[in-house]
């Protein structure tokens, strides 16, 4: 838990691990996921995937790196790095591809650290082997970052994400083998989903043993089922104060010693049909402050909830 913060920021945890400032160098790989080659892809996502901000794909791993290092450098004062392959599947590779372009970054002397973002669905023991190799021969930590959105498989269906609550927990268990650290991604927001969902989101990745998660706020990129539905009517998006409320309690049923990397999603207006009620991700942010400080809410206020917890009412167990 923070000082300052009624959560445990990711900047801190970096700080912990690395014992000095460490940023994400985003790196956009020409690849796309098994969800759109197989059919129309997840409701949400876009043309663009994730990665607004990124570098063409066409662009090699480590010229990528190298530009965007020297901007982040001057303006962080950050010497130490990781290299994010951020868009769409990046397991979603033949095998020696993949391996091509996580050894071009492991090799960089900056990166300490390499984070691959993929699909539940997208996790097999060869591409793992990959990255335990590379840790190794170049000391790099690895973390893979899966996609869950919500725990509510209803939600998942309704938003085509071709997978379930399942397929995350298998991957997460498979991560676990080779000691690799997991982030979660989360949507808390999304059409069909309650504040109790928002809970049991939490209390299902606490129970995971992930070590940092980021929360998104749902946001409707243009020319995408979601945006036709939204446009027609038919779909509703919670108001503001609802969306503060969920990521309130979802902090607070969420274990203490997790990381919180985001809270909000950040995406060109241009490029969006709704993206945060039109308030600026900042402005979201000393809102939730002040109603987690009005409640006297904080990350893990609410975890009571593993390790026996009914044993532990009865006070048939101290612990």
């Amino acid at each position: 838990m923070s000082a300052e913060l009624p959560y445990y920021p990711y900047s801190e945890y970096l700080k912990h691990k690395y014992g000095e400032k460490v940023y994400k160098l985003p790196v956009n790989l020409p690849v796309s996921c098994p969800n759109r080659e197989l059919g129309r892809g997840c409701a949400y996502c876009s043309e663009l995937g994730t990665g607004f901000e990124a570098i063409d794909s066409v662009v090699p791993v480590r010229e990528q790196l190298e530009q965007t290092r020297p901007r982040i450098e001057q303006k962080y004062h950050a010497y130490k790095f990781i290299a994010y392959f951020q868009n769409y599947t990046n397991t979603f590779l033949a095998l020696d591809r993949f391996a091509s372009y996580m050894e071009e970054a492991a090799k960089l002397p900056y990166i300490a650290e390499i984070a691959v973002s993929t699909r539940p669905d997208c996790i097999a023991d060869e591409y793992l082997d990959v990255l335990e190799r590379l840790s190794r021969q170049y000391g790099k930590n690895i973390t893979v970052e899966l996609g869950l959105q919500t725990v509510n498989y209803r939600t998942l269906e309704r938003m085509n994400r071709g997978h379930t609550l399942a397929e995350f927990i298998d991957a997460v268990l498979a991560v676990h083998k080779y000691g690799f650290e997991l982030c979660a991604h989360v949507i808390l927001n999304l059409p069909g989903d309650q504040i109790a969902d928002a809970a049991e989101t939490a209390k299902v990745l606490s129970s995971l043993k992930i070590q940092t998660v980021k929360a998104h706020s749902l946001y409707i990129a243009k020319d995408t089922p979601l945006c036709d539905a939204y446009e027609e009517g038919r779909i509703g998006i919670c108001s503001k104060e609802e969306y503060l409320e969920r990521l309130s309690v979802f902090l607070e049923y969420l274990d203490p010693g997790i990381a919180v990397e985001r809270l909000f999603s950040r995406v060109p207006k241009k490029d969006s049909a709704f993206c945060n009620w039109g308030y600026s991700w900042w402005k979201l942010r000393d809102e939730l402050l002040e109603l987690m400080n009005r409640n006297q809410s904080y990350q893990g206020k609410r975890f009571r909830y593993l390790n026996g917890s009914a044993l532990r009412r009865a006070g048939l167990v101290d612990r």
